[in-house]
């Protein structure tokens, strides 16, 4: 996952810790749509691109 993040210009740290932040607030995972929108690839993803 580190190097899927790496891949696209991810900083795998403040990826994941973005990440755990976000999981953790929305709690349901049942949603994939939300679910897609956290992937390293996504373009929903904050502009500073973390």
């Amino acid at each position: 996952m580190a190097e899927t993040a790496k891949a696209n210009g991810l900083k795998p740290y403040e990826y994941f810790h973005y990440l755990l932040e976000k999981l953790l607030k929305h709690g349901n995972l049942d949603e994939l749509p939300y679910v897609e929108g956290l992937l390293p690839w996504s373009e929903t993803l904050p502009k500073c691109r973390y």
